[in-house]
């Protein structure tokens, strides 16, 4: 490679190449000014008056010589010169190449870039400069580098410059105002500008805006923390925050927090009812009201502390863990009746109605509390303590708080080891069906059957008492219906063809709250018939009172495309919730069954008595026939028959039996039609 060519090609800075390119002409044109003064010199001098030229040939022949030879040695210069020229306009064209494609690459890059000496001052600033930040060339001329960058930054860039200045940039994230005043952050890397001796003459700076970059990583870390609908704190800065209160408590055994774990009541209800968007607003409405009702020291999503600001722990934390529940960290307590006033002054607030869609909603909430009282907690088991409480405020009648103590603790790792078992013993096949009869008191003769869920446990017989809630509550209830139901089913028809009789006998089944709410119903009861090989006409499906009158509308249709399958509907435990027969109007139902607690005190209170003799005219008036449950004596016995009632059943015939002592029933049943007493043989235990 030709000196020109390194010259050109040397990674070298434009501006020191410049130099040496300008430095290299003017010697040359120096160096050919001298040569031909010296050559014209001495032409000349050959005639110069005193010098005089001998006439033989033999010198005026050396003579020629020698001017030939000068001729022909400026004329080899001229020529050296030409091609020097020559050379320097081809190295000026190259840098001129070079200095338009650094022009065009600076003018349309998207990255700023300057050029600075080594005193500070900018050589060269690139047109970005100008649509990023907004200042025209002559403004960043005039001004200082450092003028514009945030006064907490300044002295890193000074440092970072010095280094690179020394030992080659570094990677640098620094703020820079806009000349409209706001901030933007720029990612900056410097080069140094070497001279021939190797002496740093100053610095070539690319910055990078990456503003929308940092408050996207921004945003990102925002949501990791922080619930995407209320902008609340989620669970997890909740649980980060615990800790941190848990480690101060264990510090400063002065320090208090309470945790309030905060349920909306029947949320479900209304989000299925208007639709999830309607939801997700009346959650917003209640984050911003809950917002408000807190103390005024209470903040809602602080940033993170450090760990010396304890100071900080002074505020509390509102969050939403998920779904309709709400969390509040209460911190620096005086007394334990400060987070119960919180509590009520929540539930106040709450119980103004709210506007969602020209909708005037009213809610109310459960609210558990659990206090700092354990230094060995984590943060999970505060939260879980509260949360306990909640659900026993849930379970006490809703719209009310709950304080937690250890006999919940106790209460819900039962609840959880019922639970494991209830799934266990479905995989294990440990559910019976137990059946109560139900005797026509026209005939005495036993007309059908309650079918009962029993758990025959590893452990024992357990009741429905101390399991059906659960099973309800979780869903196991459908496994054991689909389990049971067929095997009923099938046990009826075994049961029809031994004791025939017109109308043939027939099989009650109790619909839980959890399978009432199920959307294909009527489907899955179809397809569970079926499987049984069962005649819809002599099944009774039995719905509570409660389940039925929560949502009459909803219960009507549901109801409609029961009976389009042809089973009896049977409206149990009535007189508990509290409804009018005139509503039982809209429903298609068969037959009203009521509840024990009315025929057990109708032979001892005569106002008890007058309400069962009120029901029974009532239900036969609008068609429906009557079925008492709970019959324990004679008495009562005597007078349902005196009423009119048609069907009883209790412990006064049988208590819910297995399937072969029923068919020990039947046969004996069939054989006389004496009722009471004959059924007397198989005890009289509660159920």
């Amino acid at each position: 490679m030709s000196d020109e060519d390194q010259l050109v090609n040397s990674p070298e800075p434009t501006l020191p190449r410049l130099h040496q390119v300008e430095g290299r002409e003017w010697w040359l044109w120096g160096f050919a000014v001298a040569v031909t003064l010296v050559l014209t010199f001495g032409i000349l001098s050959l005639t110069f008056p005193g010098f005089h030229l001998p006439i033989d040939s033999a010198y005026a022949m050396n003579l020629k010589e020698w001017v030939r030879g000068l001729a022909a040695l400026v004329l080899v210069f001229d020529i050296y010169t030409v091609y020097q020229n020559l050379q320097l306009q081809r190295i000026r064209r190259r840098l001129a190449e070079r200095d338009r494609l650094f022009q065009l690459i600076t003018e349309n890059a998207a990255d700023m870039i300057a050029v600075i000496d080594k005193t500070g001052h900018r050589l060269y600033n690139s047109p970005a400069y100008e649509k990023i930040l907004g200042y025209s060339q002559d403004e960043l001329i005039t001004t200082s580098p450092v003028e514009q960058i945030h006064p907490d930054d300044q002295a890193r860039v000074r440092e970072a410059a010095a280094k690179a200045s020394l030992t080659g940039g570094e990677r640098l994230e620094y703020r820079i105002r806009h000349k409209d005043g706001s901030w933007r952050v720029l990612e900056s890397t410097a080069s140094a500008i070497h001279g021939s001796t190797g002496e740093t003459e100053g610095l070539v700076v690319v910055n990078r805006d990456i503003t929308e970059r940092r408050r996207a990583e921004e945003m990102l870390a925002h949501n990791a923390f922080h619930d995407g609908l209320t902008n609340l704190a989620n669970r997890t800065l909740l649980l980060d925050r615990l800790g941190r209160a848990l480690a101060i408590s264990r510090r400063h055994a002065d320090f208090k927090f309470a945790v309030l774990f905060i349920d909306i009541d029947g949320f479900k209800v209304f989000n299925d009812s208007l639709g999830h968007p309607a939801g997700d607003a009346l959650l917003i409405q209640i984050a911003q009201r809950l917002t408000t009702c807190l103390r005024r020291a209470d903040t809602i999503s602080r940033p993170r502390q450090g760990e010396g600001q304890e100071s900080a722990f002074a505020d509390s934390t509102l969050a939403r863990p998920g779904g309709d529940e709400f969390a509040v960290l209460a911190q620096e307590l005086r007394d334990p009746s400060d987070a119960i006033r919180v509590a009520e002054r929540i539930q106040e607030r709450l119980a103004i109605p709210f506007n969602v869609d020209d909708h005037e909603i009213v809610v109310t909430a459960s609210i558990g509390i659990a206090f700092s009282g354990s230094t060995s907690a984590e943060a999970q088991d505060v939260l879980r303590d509260a949360e306990i409480a909640m659900y026993r405020a849930k379970n006490n009648g809703k719209a009310r708080c709950e304080v937690f103590d250890n006999a919940m603790h106790v209460g819900a790792v039962k609840r959880l080891q019922l639970e494991t078992d209830l799934r266990k013993a479905v995989d294990l096949g440990e559910f019976l069906v137990y059946y109560q009869p139900i005797v026509s008191l026209d005939s005495g003769q036993i007309v059908g059957f309650e079918a009962l869920t029993r758990w025959q446990s590893p452990h024992g017989m357990i009741m429905p008492s101390d399991f059906i809630p659960l099973a309800d509550e979780t869903g196991i209830i459908l496994s054991i219906n689909r389990q049971l139901l067929p095997e009923a089913c099938q046990q009826l028809r075994t049961w029809q063809k031994l004791f025939p009789s017109d109308p043939p006998l027939s099989l009650s089944v109790n619909i839980s709250p959890k399978q009432f709410s199920q959307a294909d119903l009527a489907g899955q009861i179809s397809q569970l018939l079926r499987q049984g090989g069962m005649d819809p006409r002599c099944v009774d499906l039995e719905i509570t009172e409660t389940i039925a009158m929560a949502d009459a509308e909803r219960s009507a249709g549901v109801l409609s495309e029961l009976k389009a399958l042809g089973v009896g509907l049977d409206i149990d435990d009535f007189g508990t919730g509290y409804s009018s027969l005139s509503r039982l109007q809209g429903f298609r139902v068969d037959t009203l069954k009521i509840d024990r607690i009315f025929v057990s005190r109708m032979d001892s209170d005569t106002e008890t008595h007058e309400i069962v003799r009120v029901i029974v005219m009532l239900a036969h008036h609008l068609g429906l026939e009557v079925v008492a449950e709970g019959v324990e004596t004679p008495a009562q016995l005597n007078l349902l028959r005196h009423l009119g009632c048609e069907r009883a059943q209790g412990y006064l015939f049988s208590r819910p039996v297995d399937s072969q002592t029923i068919l020990t029933l039947l046969a004996a049943n069939r054989g006389t039609s004496v009722p009471g007493s004959r059924f007397n043989a198989a005890g009289s235990t509660p159920e």
